[in-house]
Parts: structure tokens; sequence; C-alpha cells
């Protein structure tokens, strides 16, 4: 009989022990799964602050030149959208965190209930154990056995029963250590939230206070709307004498390309032909002289364009930057003016604002295959890279010449400083075509 009740013990401990571990091995699961995007969510804010510093940087260029009006609010509007876009993270991240938490307090009740439970087990086993600790009942229960094998058994039964006596108590201290990690977890995660909160209100304020400062602005703006209107509008004409600059300069490549393919070809026809005429005379006088073979080796790729991708149409979203730090102001296409209300601008590629001093770079190899004067000023390069063309405008000094075989990432020239604002325009073309190039570019919003 007390064999029977020590058994249906020992059953009962052993499934509460099974049960317990299967609820520590399912939070683990669940804790990996959701670190990648916790993880995505740090960089991008770190992006965003990168992005808030140097708009900071801009725009202290653009006030102290008393000229730079629209160029200042371009800037502010820039620097509010990523602000927004800051806080927008930074709520992503709460709910992220709030949603670990709430996680993590179910956690550390199941783990109290179990340890509770396991507590209770242990001190019913100990009771037992008190109760027939006494070496006579031991001895008794021993010479009770009907045979030497049920001796055998009961004498196996009682080292059984001290062993697991001992895992129950490891086990217990086990699941301590797990709970103290796990409230020391959620701990950190509770002022990981406060810090969060902290970071929001004070994003909140300063994005009211650009707010302000944008109003300021496009009030003093507003009152000098004609001239402002007459500004822009050579700036929109410059900006389509550019395009038609860069669409004659394309047209022309793309011309240049086709005569040489067809060159090509026909040279190749003609070598088949002397090849040919060649062949039949070696017939002739056959020898044993063997020509060598001639080896044909693939151009070799630099680590850059590897990271990036085998060609240019495999690199969509992983191209570099044109310059190493920098914050797209202007978007591709058509878009209203921040100063003027209904004033519609169109831009075949992207604006991208920069430090003073900041060089251009190349954002693939490929080869130079026109510099140019550009209407809007500066000068302006195309890097050709396969069927794909690059444009790079407004730039000052140039340090590549046509024909040059460029690397990826390779400076090309400096971008010129205007009114205190230093940008360049960005375009990628697919034969007469324009694309968006923040599609292209790595980590573009």
């Amino acid at each position: 009989m007390i064999q029977f009740q020590l058994k249906k013990k020992n059953l009962s401990i052993y499934l509460y022990a099974i049960l317990f571990f299967i609820g520590l091995i399912n939070p683990c699961f669940s804790q990996t799964k959701s670190q990648p995007s916790q993880k995505d969510l740090q960089n991008k804010k770190n992006k965003l602050n990168d992005d808030i510093k140097q708009l900071n940087s801009q725009l202290s260029q653009t006030k102290a030149n008393k000229k730079s009006q629209i160029n200042t609010i371009v800037v502010i509007n820039t620097k509010i959208k990523v602000r927004e876009e800051l806080i927008g993270t930074i709520n992503q991240e709460l709910a992220q965190i709030n949603s670990a938490i709430k996680k993590n307090v179910t956690e550390v009740n199941a783990l109290k209930a179990s340890l509770d439970k396991l507590k209770a087990e242990y001190a019913k086993m100990i009771y037992f154990a008190q109760r027939n600790q006494d070496s006579y009942t031991k001895i008794m229960f021993l010479f009770s056995a009907g045979d030497f094998n049920q001796a055998y058994m009961r004498i196996k039964y009682f080292q059984q029963y001290a062993a697991f006596r001992k895992k129950q108590a490891n086990e217990i201290v086990a699941t301590q250590l797990v709970l103290t990690n796990k409230l020391k977890e959620l701990e950190e995660q509770r002022h990981e939230k406060n810090v969060l909160l902290g970071n929001e209100k004070e994003e909140k304020q300063q994005l009211d206070g650009e707010k302000q400062q944008q109003e300021i602005v496009l009030s003093e703006l507003q009152q000098q709307e004609k001239e402002l209107k007459a500004e822009l509008e050579k700036k929109k004409r410059d900006a389509e004498n550019l395009q038609i600059a860069i669409k004659r300069l394309i047209e022309a490549e793309i011309k240049r390309k086709v005569e040489e393919s067809a060159k090509i070809a026909a040279a190749k026809v003609a070598k088949a032909e002397k090849n040919k005429s060649n062949k039949t005379k070696t017939n002739k006088t056959k020898t044993d002289t063997k020509a060598p073979e001639a080896k044909v080796t693939a151009p070799e790729l630099t680590e850059e364009a590897e990271a990036v991708g085998a060609d240019f149409s495999s690199s969509r979203g992983k191209l570099p930057w044109p310059v190493t730090k920098g914050v797209i102001c202007q978007p591709y296409g058509e878009y209203e003016h921040p100063a003027i209300k209904g004033f519609m601008m169109n831009n075949n590629g992207v604006e991208i604002c920069a430090n003073k001093g900041t060089q251009a770079r190349s954002i693939f190899e490929g080869e130079v295959t026109s510099i140019a004067i550009s209407p809007t000023g500066g000068k302006l390069i195309i890097i050709r890279h396969g069927e794909y063309l690059s444009v790079y405008s407004n730039i000052g000094d140039v340090f590549v010449k046509q024909g040059e075989k460029v690397s990826i990432k390779q400076a090309i020239g400096t971008i010129l400083d205007e009114d205190g604002k230093t940008s360049m325009n960005l375009q990628i073309w697919k034969g007469q075509k324009t694309m968006d190039p923040s599609g292209w570019l790595f980590n573009a919003r």
C-alpha cells in the first residue's frame, strides 16, 4: 500500500515538472522571434537622428545667409518630416515594449505559480520522508518483501526516491533563478519604456518648435510672394532646361552606343568571313602544329560591387548614396513647393542636401560618358552602368574625365553651395525613361 502511494506521488511530481519545462520553452521562442524587428527599429531611429543632426547643420548654414529663405523653408520642412517619422518609430518601439512587458508579466506569474506548486510538492515529500525515516520502518519494509527480488526492488526504490528529491530541490533553485532573471528583464523593459516616453515627449516639443519656426519663415515669404514667384518660375525654367540638356546627352549616348554595337557586329561578320577563308586555305596545307587556345577571363568585380549585386539591375534598394552623408530634401516627380501653395515643381530625380564641402561619388561601377555645363549652374556628369545611366548635377570641381572607368563610391566631383544650401540632383535613367532613385538607394525613405 505504501509502495503504491509513493509511486502515485512520483507520477504526480514528474507530471508537474514536465508541464513546467514546457511552459519555460515556449516564451523563449516567442522572444527570439521579435528581436529582428526591434533591431530594425533601433537602426532606423539611429539613421533618423543622424539625419536631424545633419539638417540642423544645414539650417545653420542657410540662416547665416540673408538670401536663403527659400532654402531655409525646404530644410525646415524636411526636418519636420524626419522628426514626424522619428516619433512614429518611437511609437512603434513603445508598442513593441508594451507587448513584451505584457508577455513577461504573464510568464512571471506562470513561473511564480509553478514555483509555489514545486515547493508545495517538495514539502509533502519532506513530510512523508520524515514520517517514514526511522531505520526500523525501512528495515520492516524490506523484510516484509515476499522474496529476494522484491527486497532488491524496494532498495532500488529508496535510492530512486532520494535521487528524485535531490532533482526536485535543484529544479526549485533553477526556477527561482529563471524567475529572478525574468523579473530583472521586466524591470529593464519598464525602464526602457520610461526612457522612450521621455524621448517621445522631447521630440514632440522639438516638433512644435520647428512648426512655429516654419510659420514664421512662411509668413515672411508670403510678404514677398510676387518676387518669390518670379524667382521660382526662373528656377522652374532652369530645371526644365536641365532636363532637356540631360535628355539630349542621353539620346546622343544611346545613338553612339547603337552605332558602336553596329560596328562591332559588322567587325564580327567580317572576322567570321576572314576566318572561313583562312580555314579553307589551312585545310589545303594542314599541319600537325596546334595553335595555342585563347583564354577568356570574366571581368572581376570589386568587393563593393559584389556587395550590392553583380549588375546594376540586381542592386535595387542596395546602392550606396552619392554622398557619404545626406538627406533627400526634394522628392522624385511632381510636388508642391513648400513656400507657395499650389505652385507645382517637377523633378526627374531626387534633390539630396548635404554639408558644405561634400563630394559627389558614383553609385555603381561604370564609364563616364558625358561631362557638360548645367543650365542650373555648375556641371553635370553622366555615368553608364550597362543599360542604366546615373546623372549627377550641380557639381563644381570635376575629378573624372569622359571615357574614364569609375568604381563604386569613387569621388567624381564637389557639390556646389548656393546661398548656404549644399545640394545635388541625382537621376537614374533606363534608356530614355527616368526612375525614382529613392527606390534604388540603400535605406532611403
